[in-house]
């Protein structure tokens, strides 16, 4: 028979060697998405821009596997239940591709010419969006990667969530916004100043979602009007 010790520890387990794959895949991603695009290995701004995300990401990890492991269990989550939600994932999973394609064939053609000291404004804007979503992460253990009710979860009203509804999509925004610039990429932005179209999408089948099935959302709503941004919308 097996205990509630060993079961918590065996899923434990799961989820480490799921985060382990998740991350193993990164070089593969930046080698195939952005460094054979360039043709070189010699692109700086891949190496700084990831290393802004990957460094606090590990940290970030090992606080939540000590403080919320449920939490990184909804962020491996993968597959929507929502027909709508796939469809939304499905088109901006290209936009996603092409922003980061396209810096690699700039940097090998020569397309843009950004100096040093705007990518690199560009990188910090990146990095302190990804520590404000990490904020938001830590106010709202619900925040799942998927857009799911669990059924103890409740209306989070406190922290960002009490000046907009969805804060962890601004942060999202404005980092991928600046992540072409950091890339060294004009035409980039192109691809990537798409994807506020989706996320307005993905909000508003979000909302009527959680309107549906997650108690006193409506309420909440009504309370704090603005999703994304402040006094517009």
């Amino acid at each position: 028979m097996i205990t509630k010790n060993e079961l918590q520890s065996s899923e434990m387990k799961k989820l480490k060697i799921k985060i382990i794959i998740r991350l193993a895949l990164l070089p593969l991603f930046i080698g195939v998405v952005i460094l054979l695009p360039a043709g070189t290995f010699n692109f700086w701004h891949v190496y700084v821009y990831f290393g802004v995300l990957f460094i606090p990401m590990i940290f970030v990890i090992f606080y939540f596997l000590k403080k919320d492991p449920k939490f990184l269990e909804r962020r491996m989550k993968i597959k929507e239940q929502q027909k709508q939600q796939k469809k939304i994932i499905f088109f901006s999973t290209f936009i996603y591709l092409l922003g980061f394609i396209l810096p690699g064939f700039d940097y090998r053609f020569g397309w843009s010419n950004i100096p040093i000291i705007v990518v690199i404004t560009a990188d910090i804007i990146v990095f302190f969006s990804y520590i404000f979503i990490i904020y938001v992460f830590k106010v709202n253990s619900y925040a799942s990667r998927v857009i799911e009710v669990d059924k103890d979860q409740t209306v989070i009203s406190t922290g960002p969530y009490s000046i907009i509804r969805h804060p962890m999509y601004l942060g999202v925004i404005v980092m991928y916004l600046a992540t072409p610039i950091a890339l060294g990429s004009y035409w980039a932005i192109i691809p990537f100043a798409l994807l506020p179209i989706f996320l307005v999408q993905r909000i508003l089948n979000e909302e009527k979602i959680l309107s549906e099935q997650l108690v006193g959302y409506k309420e909440y709503c009504k309370k704090v009007k603005f999703r994304i941004i402040p006094f517009i919308w």
